[in-house]
């Protein structure tokens, strides 16, 4: 005699089976990227909290012996004027770290601005702003700002509006081919069809289906913004002395590495590991973004 074996388990909704699928689906971040974020964490608890545990003034000089040991004056040691080298590198963190966050978010809504106006508007309107923005691309980035820096002077808002309109042009690029895309896609014309004016629906339709790629956009631009803005201090062009910035402090100290000093290495190291942990975690988004897409293009 067959014995029916009846399962005490219920059957569950369909719609329970694909939440779970969905959390089994979520991504989990790498290693590396995990790596990149801890590095970016740390840099913010520096800018944020690094002049309130500073243990000295960034500009009181404590000895008269320029690049003296850490044993001599105690923590890291100090840079060319006997200054304290680990309260110039927290001091400096805020100051490296703000005006790259102040330069990219400017260019970054200035570019997209642009971008996207030029992406939904008529010919002409779009032919006036991409002129504008080649010939901004056409010179070197690093020219550019010679021209304008030493035309206009040295001052930070000098400086933050030229990186920023040097940003904006990157930015406007790639936010117009990304809108052209988007804005030929079907709920948007869906949306034309249902007589929503082109502000709507470049708010509502085109700007949330193209937040995650320009979101890898601004993390590049990030680390260009870095690299820029630490290589004009270092030039002379940037950032100008007495002013605790990691550019600056490789400049000033870079005759530190004939004595054994760290006073040039740990500023340029500072640069170096916040660029990296940028591009970490952004080439882990990039990652994703190409994910998604190729599921949905197999759906």
């Amino acid at each position: 005699m067959n014995k029916r074996i009846f399962s005490s388990q219920k059957k569950e909704p369909a719609f329970m089976k694909e939440d779970k699928v969905k959390k089994r689906a979520r991504p989990r971040m790498p290693i590396v990227a995990k790596i990149g974020t801890t590095i970016i964490v740390i840099n913010i608890f520096m800018a944020l909290f690094g002049p309130f545990v500073a243990p000295r003034s960034p500009s009181e000089i404590l000895t008269p012996t320029a690049f003296a040991k850490p044993e001599e004056i105690g923590y890291l040691g100090a840079d060319y004027l006997g200054r304290d080298l680990l309260s110039r590198m927290l001091y400096g963190a805020r100051m490296t770290i703000g005006l790259t966050l102040i330069t990219t978010v400017i260019g970054f809504f200035l570019g997209i601005t642009l971008g996207f106006t030029a992406a939904v508007s008529k010919s002409w309107v779009d032919n006036l702003i991409s002129r504008f923005v080649d010939i901004l691309l056409s010179f070197p980035p690093i020219l550019l700002a010679l021209i304008v820096i030493v035309g206009l002077g040295t001052s930070i808002p000098v400086l933050v509006g030229t990186v920023a309109v040097i940003q904006a042009s990157r930015f406007a690029r790639i936010s117009r081919a990304i809108a052209r895309n988007v804005a030929v896609l079907e709920f948007v014309e869906t949306a034309r069809a249902r007589g929503e004016n082109m502000f709507s629906i470049l708010l509502r339709e085109i700007t949330p289906n193209s937040l995650m790629s320009l979101t890898v956009e601004f993390g590049l631009r990030l680390t260009f913004s870095i690299l820029f803005l630490s290589a004009l201090s270092f030039l002379g062009l940037g950032i100008q002395p007495p002013a605790a910035d990691w550019g600056v402090m490789v400049r000033e100290n870079i005759s530190g590495l004939y004595y054994g000093s760290w006073s040039a290495i740990l500023p340029a190291t500072a640069i170096s590991l916040l660029t990296v942990g940028i591009n970490l975690v952004v080439d882990w988004m990039a990652a994703q973004i190409g994910k998604e897409i190729s599921s949905e293009l197999l759906q």
